[in-house]
């Protein structure tokens, strides 16, 4: 029943939202040139890789420097980015990933390999079930590249105190899946972004 939901929403989202579509395709391409998209492997459902796609929210190639984003002090960000970051409007076409089966509308964030690599066996259930774009951890955590952009070591802080703490709020779908939990993380997710 929830990929009957995933796929409605998604239609509906991606038919809503394409005039903004392209707006933010002008956007990037005025500010910065390059490519519109980002698609970035990630590792989704019973530890199978995908391309996750964004909007490019950084200048080209910039990811290959350094992995994590660490907030608006990143100088790799551009001024559309910034903005498409901030009010997470990067993120819509992954509406494509869920359309596609890859993802759902609610679920664990998906991760990178890297990531993925130091996970513990218990921390290995959120490849369990189909990454998401929202749940409880993103909800929590939608301030991530800002807490990491003051930290003087972000990645040791992602790695020792946010990747787990966010696997434990993601156990709190896995455990209850069931549609009544999918719509609540729906509901508080528009809650937040308005």
């Amino acid at each position: 029943m929830i990929r009957f939901f995933d796929i409605f929403f998604s239609v509906i989202g991606l038919l809503i939202c394409f005039p903004l579509f392209i707006i933010i395709a002008i956007a990037i391409s005025i500010d910065s040139g390059g490519g519109v998209f980002y698609s970035q492997l990630r590792v989704g459902r019973n530890n199978k890789d995908f391309r996750l796609l964004k909007f490019r929210s950084m200048r080209t190639n910039s990811d290959k420097k350094i992995g994590l984003t660490i907030g608006s002090r990143d100088s790799r960000i551009t001024k559309t980015g910034y903005y498409l970051r901030r009010m997470k409007l990067d993120e819509l076409p992954q509406l494509v990933n869920v359309l596609k089966g890859e993802m759902s509308l609610v679920g664990p964030r998906p991760e990178v390999r890297k990531y993925v690599d130091m996970y513990t066996p218990e921390q290995r259930k959120v490849l369990i079930v189909k990454p998401g774009i929202t749940d409880y951890a993103s909800l929590e955590y939608i301030n991530e590249n800002e807490i990491l952009g003051k930290s003087s070591h972000p990645e040791k802080q992602y790695i020792e105190e946010i990747m787990p703490a966010k696997i434990q709020l993601n156990m709190r779908f896995i455990n209850d899946p069931s549609l009544a939990n999918y719509f609540r993380v729906l509901a508080l997710t528009l809650k937040k972004l308005v």
